[in-house]
This record gives structure tokens, sequence and C-alpha cells, in this order.
């Protein structure tokens, strides 16, 4: 399959006849779907050198270590409505040992397809394309990339000082605040690729109390060191634990599930919701990890 080499987005008539005029192809999916916004489509070229990465932001503290780190913004705004977040789109082209080419791009906004594309090995963007735009169907953005990639490395942030060296050493970001409505830190969690199952990780877990946090240390696992409800008064400390298992079946994808409804679908699909809420013990909306293998 040819790799996805460039990226527009039309707004209009006028904006769709200029793109095919530059030999472009429309993805057929409604950006601004459920809400008042103007009709609005991604468009993509294929070629050569290959689109590795993709990233959304709402807001501008997120953009700035994308901008250093040589990512390249679609300036149009893709939740264009009043109530809603300003979201934008951008992507980077890269050829490091943790860049593998997208293929392909679709949207759905129904959670039982989403969570079977998931499943059968699709990368979801965490960030809702109607983010807080009330009475609008959350838009899910889900990429293909070809060879299939694993899960090798997590970390997180509870600041935005170590965006650009993590964007530049191949890290993805989860585009959602663990802490989201919770008035805490910005807190966000990342991972990196590759196309070596033998170095995948095999098993996530969280931990929300000391007797968790010592039960999966005696158990031989790792846990990145931010507290994922950092700064929100909670009593409890959520933290993420991960384990490389020789011969465990290795992560191909992690996720953010925030709406209370999308749980089920992603069980029914194979995948593995870890049921503890990121936001335990504060007003923020429930947040749960889930990930497939």
């Amino acid at each position: 399959m040819a790799n996805i080499t460039n990226l527009d987005v039309s707004t209009s008539a006028a904006d769709e006849q200029d793109l095919q005029n530059q030999d472009y192809m429309k993805i057929n999916a409604n950006l601004n779907k459920g809400t008042k916004g103007d009709t609005m489509f991604l468009w993509y070229k294929k070629g050569t050198i290959p689109i590795t990465r993709l990233q959304l932001t709402y807001s501008n503290a997120m953009t700035e270590g994308l901008t250093a780190a040589g990512y390249t913004r679609i300036d149009k705004n893709l939740n264009p409505v009043p109530e809603g977040d300003a979201i934008y789109l951008w992507y980077f082209r890269g050829s490091g040992e943790y860049d593998t080419p997208i293929v392909e791009i679709t949207f759905s906004t129904n959670y039982d397809e989403v969570a079977r594309m998931f499943a059968a090995g699709w990368e979801e963007l965490a960030c809702d394309l109607n983010r807080n735009d009330p009475g609008s169907p959350p838009i899910h953005m889900l990429v293909k990339r070809v060879p299939q990639t694993y899960i090798c490395d997590v970390t997180a942030t509870d600041s935005f000082s170590l965006d650009h060296t993590l964007f530049q050493e191949g890290y993805i970001r989860l585009d959602e605040d663990t802490n989201r409505g919770a008035r805490g830190k910005s807190v966000f969690l990342w991972y990196r690729q590759t196309i070596d199952p033998s170095i995948a990780l095999t098993d996530l877990q969280v931990s929300l109390t000391d007797s968790e946090r010592q039960q999966y240390q005696q158990q031989g696992y790792d846990f990145v060191n931010v507290n994922l409800n950092g700064g929100t008064g909670s009593a409890y400390k959520v933290y993420l634990w991960y384990n490389k298992q020789p011969g465990g079946k290795p992560i191909t994808g992690i996720l953010l599930l925030l709406q209370k409804d999308a749980a089920p679908a992603y069980k029914k699909a194979g995948v593995t919701v870890i049921e503890k809420d990121l936001n335990a013990g504060n007003k923020g909306t429930p947040e749960y990890i889930c990930f497939n293998q």
C-alpha cells in the first residue's frame, strides 16, 4: 500500500476543486458531522516520503512542542463552532527508529465500528474532533500503518516542558488530558511504537492505592512516575504500570476512553479496558485506559 505523504482540509466547494486540481483524494467523512459548522473534509496524497505521526491539539499550550519538533499544522480549525474547542491537525514526516508510514486514515462516530477497528490493529487518536461541542457526537480519527506496529515504551508528563524532547525522541502523545474537568495539572500519556513484537510491552495496569502499587511492584512491573491525578486534590495517586514478559502477547495500541458508553463496545471487541478511573476522588470526567493485543 502506498504511503500518505500530504494532507489538507477543505471547507468549501472552491477548496475541493483546488485540491482535486492538485491530485489530492478526499476522505468522504464530514469532520463537522452533527454540528452547526460547515461541511469539512480531509484530503490526502500518496507518494514516497511518508507521514509517520499525527497529533491533534485543542489548546495553545499543546502546540509549542510540536512547532519546535518540526511538525506541520493544517491551519483550519476542525471544530469551528462557538461552544467547542479549536481543534487542529498536525503531521510529521519521519524516518527514525520509531517512525512507521501511515497508509490509510478514516473517521467514525460509531463506537462499535471504532472499537472493532482498534481491536484489528488500527491506531486511534484520543482527541474528539467535536471536543466540548455539546450535543454533537464524538468523531474518532483512526490511522492504519504498514507494517503493524506495537507499543514499546510509555511515559507521562504533567507539564508541557518536555514536549519538544519527547516528540524528537519519537513519542506520540495521547491528546487528551487525564485530568479533564478536574482542574488539576495538564497530564498526558505518551507512547512509542516498534515493528518488532519481541520488544513490545505485554501488559498494562493502573494503581490507585499504596497496596496496589506494592502488588504490581512485587509482580515485576515498572511504573511511570507521574501521578495521572496530579494537582486535583484527590486522595488517590494514580500511576500507570507496564511489563514486558518474554513470550507475552504484544500490545498493539493504547487509548483513553472518556465516554461512559464507549467501554462496553471496546470490551465486546476484545480490547482490555482497565476499569479504574484516572479521575478517582475528584469531580473530573471519568477516564479509563484501554489497550489491545
